[in-house]
């Protein structure tokens, strides 16, 4: 059974993998270079050399950066992250270099508005889905990674100097397209984490009642999900009881707060979204 569940696991990882580098490459081909949308990354480095020298193509440029950081990577950071970065660093510039020699695709839109729109959406949903297996396309993530093993640099604060100084770079040809480039910036980031939490999140319930013992049962009965009992001191009365803890899926969250009300009208009840959960005890939908 364990090495069934193994197959299936590694199949998804192959095929967020893919998938995820293959709708980078699109969007980067298709919306970003016709449009010059300034980009952060290994891709804006190779974008922003093509402007400097117009015969040298971002593909290979992509490539070579990502081989030399990956490298860097491995010395400095482990095996461990050399084999799960590996595959993205590879195949995003192979597929890059695919997507630019298809006649025309760049004449989805003559809109660098929209083709930021565009390329935001499809980016953002390429790298969530690497992301979302613990795969990466590499780049100047593996930067803002070892600066932070050497000098405990904070990661995040890295990844947005070196986001402003490459996109800086691309600017100094394309000034008109910072707004557009913005624009890919908050979009991408959002799908990202979006992409990455889907289906992982859930609701979190907090019930105070006297009447915690009925709750727990026809919780534990009608709904099929976990329940923790928690020690709790009421704040006016000082009286000590027990809260109802509960997770579940937001799609039972209706009929757990109808089931609550039904039991105990004058129950005290919060619920709270939780992006992620894990562990014995909880069962996925």
């Amino acid at each position: 059974m364990k090495k069934k569940q193994d197959w299936k696991r590694w199949i998804l990882v192959c095929v967020c993998i893919l998938l995820g580098n293959t709708l980078l490459a699109f969007g980067v081909a298709a919306f970003i270079l016709p449009h010059n949308i300034l980009s952060d990354g290994t891709t804006g480095i190779g974008i922003a050399l093509h402007h400097a020298f117009p015969g040298f193509d971002p593909a290979v440029a992509i490539l070579l950066l990502n081989l030399i950081l990956l490298l860097l990577g491995f010395f400095v950071l482990g095996k461990h992250f050399f084999l799960t970065t590996i595959a993205g660093s590879i195949l995003y510039p192979l597929f890059l270099a695919g997507f630019e020699r298809i006649p025309n695709i760049g004449a989805l839109t003559d809109d660098a508005t929209l083709a930021a729109i565009c390329a935001g959406l499809i980016i953002g949903v390429g790298m969530g889905l690497t992301m979302r297996v613990g795969s990466s396309t590499g780049g100047m993530d593996i930067i803002a990674l070892i600066a932070h093993r050497w000098f405990g640099l904070p990661i995040s604060w890295m990844v947005n100097l070196l986001g402003v100084l490459v996109i800086g770079a691309q600017a100094f040809w394309y000034p008109q397209q910072a707004l557009p480039g913005l624009l890919l910036l908050i979009l991408e980031s959002i799908l990202i984490e979006q992409v990455i939490l889907v289906g992982k999140a859930q609701v979190q319930l907090f019930v105070i009642s006297e009447r915690y013992e009925e709750l727990r049962k026809v919780l534990l009965r009608s709904l099929n999900v976990g329940v923790t009992m928690t020690m709790i001191e009421t704040g006016h009365l000082e009286k000590k009881q027990k809260g109802v803890l509960c997770i579940l899926h937001p799609r039972k969250l209706h009929q757990a707060t109808e089931l609550i009300r039904k039991t105990d009208p004058d129950a005290f009840l919060t619920v709270t979204k939780i992006r992620e959960v894990h562990g014995r005890g909880f069962a996925e939908e």
